[in-house]
């Protein structure tokens, strides 16, 4: 018998067809996510399972499903899985480390710039008949000539860096670890404490994994020392940073402006997240959202479903996964 996989989400045909030749499989081509519940009992007699963003996989979850021998996930940050756990039930997790990279730093220029620039505003203006040709309005910011400030130099925030770097502003940083001299030096990046991060630039963008250490990293104390007026971009994990305290420092004016493409409501690991985006956000006007759209380039997606299928079987065929982020002993049969 083939092993049986559960894939959660909607996938491409291609990422169908290659696990169909390996293995029995379960899929959910709607566009809607799986309760928990409907999720669990799939995949408890499973083999292996594809996951992705709205997916949770604790303790609970891998008890209940003993089977269980690959979750290849469709994405780059985990925080919604347990990875110590699947550890402790002999469960391989694999991520997709690389190619979500430049597609989330891409959005972040578009977000940072569409929000200094007031695209959305004067897109709406314009459909709305009242535009009649060149009138001296919707001033916004320039990135030439300003400081932006980046928080977490990993792989999405060296992208942006990179890309940023051509374009005439002062590009200051802060990480856990300072990035060798050369790097700085090519990216013309420089490294300083995360306060003067916030307080020397004109947009501050998120580039962070979530942890217990980064919740919230970001709320009014910290907003409250950024220059009046001043812009942050959001690309990372909603919770980085409390909207709460964005909302209090958009409305009075202390943040010039917000713009994301993730929110608190999506962290489903922190048990106390808020159930909804807080529609006091929504209706703030110096705001611009995106519907969590980071990988979203077709050619991309289906080599990120691509790749976690490769690591689905590669584990089954009783191989490390090349993008494995644990290590387990025990392999099963070959498929």
């Amino acid at each position: 018998m083939k092993p049986r996989v559960v894939i959660t989400h909607k996938v491409h045909k291609e990422t169908l067809n290659y696990l169909s030749e390996h293995c029995d499989v379960i899929s959910n081509q709607s566009e809607a996510s799986l309760s928990q519940d409907e999720l669990m009992n799939r995949v408890s007699q499973a083999d292996a399972m594809m996951a992705f963003m709205p997916d949770k996989v604790d303790e609970s979850f891998l008890r209940a499903c003993p089977n269980l021998k690959v979750i290849g996930a469709a994405l780059k940050g985990y925080d919604n899985f347990d990875v110590k756990a699947c550890q402790d039930h002999g469960v391989w997790f694999t991520v997709v480390p690389d190619l979500l990279t430049v597609p989330t730093a891409e959005l972040t220029i578009a977000l940072m710039t569409g929000l200094m620039r007031n695209v959305l505003a004067a897109d709406s203006y314009v459909r709305s008949g009242e535009f009649s040709g060149w009138r001296p309005m919707f001033y916004g910011m320039g990135v030439a000539e300003s400081t932006v400030g980046i928080i977490g130099m990993g792989a999405i925030g060296k992208a942006i860096a990179e890309r940023l770097s051509g374009w005439g502003a002062e590009l200051l940083y802060n990480d856990q670890s300072r990035l060798p001299a050369e790097h700085e030096t090519a990216l013309r990046l420089s490294f300083v404490e995360l306060e003067d991060v916030l307080k020397r630039s004109d947009v501050v963008i998120l580039a962070l994994a979530l942890n217990d250490e980064t919740y919230h990293l970001i709320s009014n104390e910290q907003l409250s020392v950024m220059k009046k007026g001043a812009y942050v971009i959001n690309p990372c994990r909603g919770s980085i940073i409390s909207e709460q305290a964005v909302v209090e420092m958009l409305k009075s004016g202390q943040l010039g402006g917000y713009a994301a493409d993730v929110f608190e409501m999506e962290d489903w690991a922190i048990t106390e997240r808020p159930k909804q985006i807080d529609p006091q956000l929504l209706a703030q006007p110096n705001t611009l959202f995106t519907a969590h759209i980071g990988s979203a380039v077709k050619r991309v997606r289906q080599q990120i479903e691509l790749r976690a299928a490769e690591n689905i079987i590669q584990a089954l065929n009783g191989e490390q996964p090349q993008d494995a982020i644990n290590l387990i002993e025990r392999k099963p049969q070959p498929c």
